[in-house]
């Protein structure tokens, strides 16, 4: 008994090292290729092929099918990857898994593990405690710890495994069959939360001849089907499609597993006839890999209707709030969070912008056609609701932004984020510039003075060519770096002068009107008024676009920078 309890405390020590090598192999490998792999998932994932592969590859080399479903979260939330293409990723990722199990499993149990772990893990806790200040450095050291840490676990496991292997007796447990195997395998896994570790605990058993190759397959299918786990828990509370891709994921292994339970003897016979393993190790990681990939041929064919499934489930989980994009995204992706702020801040622009030509009544509806009280309530009512609109949006990307502010950005995340926000905040302003002048507005076009309806005119045009050249200047998918870093500033110079030329027309038609005439101070603070909304969405544009870019040139933004700081804090 003292041997067996020895033993058990042993295999427990093995399976947290192996686990907090996992751990540390997962941050270092983040560290040092994270942002490109995220790319990569981007880039390639425009097809459900394309999806199936870059999952299975991005996986493979990560060693975290849970990063990987993080990252693809992300990116369906963001709008940048469709549902269909996301379950590709899915299932690549499951395929990509099985990395772990071919590592293990060819040098695992082919020589001494722990002698080949102390060189990884010498070179890689020095790198990780004493290269602090170089982050590309102490990323690879924490890769050689997780290394390291992965196959002294796995010693320490079979070692222990081996040690008992005379003194458990698996009949009782074989007497329920294949069964007992599948349920031993979910349940642990989901425990576990790491079906790596499960298969490592597998081949373990299966090296001491604690199990047979059935019994071992019948486990693995478990293990597949419990790793699904990890994704259901979080997807409680989650996103509508957080909880539909966990929902695929459960259907993909559970289908697959229990579709080839029914054939476990089949297959080990068919598997050993056709390739020939003698190494019953290898056999199993084989069979591992073959599971999985028939689960990729089995849905590959049905991803559209399945796809049209899933976006029934879960309605009533569809995020709440305005936003339309960051509510999706985990702030733990900040630079597909920034991205998707940036999607954000595109569609700010345009409401600030319908909310502006609404106010000088320059939207596409017949205003003349409506009766007076319809102008008078109703008008006024939408334009009141369309402002609150945008002041809800600043209140949910001003939260966003302190809750991405907590995470590890780099110093580039952090600058694009501050220069998101600043332009945010200058768009506001805009805004609240307008808004505070409607009602001298709707004053100005109800009256009968001719000079008031030329002033409004000339600021309606003038605004309505400025808001055209911001939008196209926004949705421009390519500018030149000159045309890019010169407009925003000679908007602002344009700005003075026609705001200079504006109050100078004023003052010298201001003789000989009628007593009903609106008072000169209302004119003129709607012309001040609508100066400092189209200086402050010009500056949004220099905060948001060019100093969160890499094209302009820093001394061109200096020399406006003073006066735009000027222009906002008025």
């Amino acid at each position: 008994m003292e041997a067996t309890s020895f033993d058990f405390w042993m295999f427990a020590a093995g399976l947290g090292i192996f686990l907090f090598g996992m751990h540390h192999l997962e941050q270092g490998l983040k560290g040092l290729t994270g942002k490109a792999f995220r790319k990569l998932l981007q880039r390639f994932t425009n097809k459900s092929w394309k999806g199936i592969i870059t999952g299975t590859v991005v996986t493979a080399i990560l060693q975290s099918s849970s990063m990987v479903t993080l990252l693809v979260l992300a990116f369906l939330g963001g709008g940048m990857i469709g549902l269909k293409n996301s379950l590709g990723v899915v299932l690549g990722a499951n395929l990509g898994t099985t990395f772990t199990a071919w590592m293990v499993a060819a040098l695992g149990f082919k020589m001494n593990i722990a002698d080949f772990s102390f060189p990884f893990l010498a070179v890689g806790i020095l790198s990780y405690l004493f290269l602090n200040s170089r982050p590309v450095l102490k990323s690879l050291g924490g890769f050689l710890v997780g290394f390291g840490l992965l196959f002294l676990g796995l010693d320490f496991m079979k070692d222990s495994i081996e040690s008992i292997a005379n003194q458990v007796d698996m009949t009782e447990i074989a007497y329920y069959g294949l069964w007992a195997f599948l349920l031993a395998g979910i349940v642990i896994t989901a425990l576990l939360q790491s079906s790596s570790a499960l298969i490592v605990i597998i081949l373990s058993a299966l090296n001491a001849q604690l199990i047979d190759i059935f019994q071992a397959v019948a486990m693995i299918i478990g293990a597949n089907i419990g790793t699904t786990a990890t994704m259901i828990i979080g997807s409680l509370g989650g996103t509508a499609d957080k909880k539909r891709l966990a929902v695929a994921h459960l259907i993909f292994n559970l289908v697959a597993g229990i579709s080839i339970f029914f054939f476990i003897e089949e297959l080990v016979n068919f598997t050993y006839s056709i390739f020939g393993i003698n190494d019953p190790l290898m056999e199993l990681v084989l069979l591992n890999t073959l599971l999985n990939l028939f689960g990729i041929l089995l849905f590959y064919p049905f991803l559209k209707p399945f796809t049209k499934f899933l976006k029934s489930l879960f309605a009533k989980a569809v995020p709440q709030g305005e936003t339309l994009f960051v509510k999706n995204i985990p702030p733990e992706v900040p630079d597909v969070a920034i991205n998707a702020l940036d999607k954000e801040l595109n569609q700010i622009f345009l409401y600030t912008e319908e909310f502006i030509l609404d106010c000088f009544q320059l939207g596409t509806r017949d205003k003349n056609r409506e009766s007076q009280w319809k102008k008078i309530f109703s008008s006024a009512t939408n334009l009141t609701r369309k402002y609150e609109k945008i002041k809800r949006l600043e209140d949910e990307l001003t939260l966003y932004y302190a809750q991405l502010q907590e995470k590890n950005l780099s110093i580039e995340e952090a600058r694009q984020l501050t220069a998101s926000m600043m332009g945010l905040r200058s768009m506001i302003y805009g805004a609240k510039d307008i808004k505070d002048v409607m009602h001298n507005i709707r004053f100005i076009l109800d009256s009968d003075d001719k000079l008031g309806t030329e002033i409004l005119k000339m600021l309606s045009n003038h605004m309505s060519i400025r808001l055209k050249e911001i939008r196209d200047f926004i949705i421009a998918e390519e500018v030149e770096p000159e045309l890019q870093a010169s407009l925003p500033t000679e908007w602002l110079k344009e700005n003075e002068d026609f705001y200079n030329a504006t109050i100078n027309y004023l003052y010298e038609h201001l003789t000989h009107r009628g007593k009903n005439a609106v008072p000169v101070s209302t004119l003129t603070n709607v012309i001040k008024q609508s100066h400092s909304a189209l200086d402050n969405l010009c500056s949004s544009i220099i905060y948001w676009k060019l100093e969160k870019g890499t094209t302009l040139d820093n001394s061109e933004t200096e020399k406006e920078k003073p006066e735009v700081e000027n222009q906002v804090s008025s």
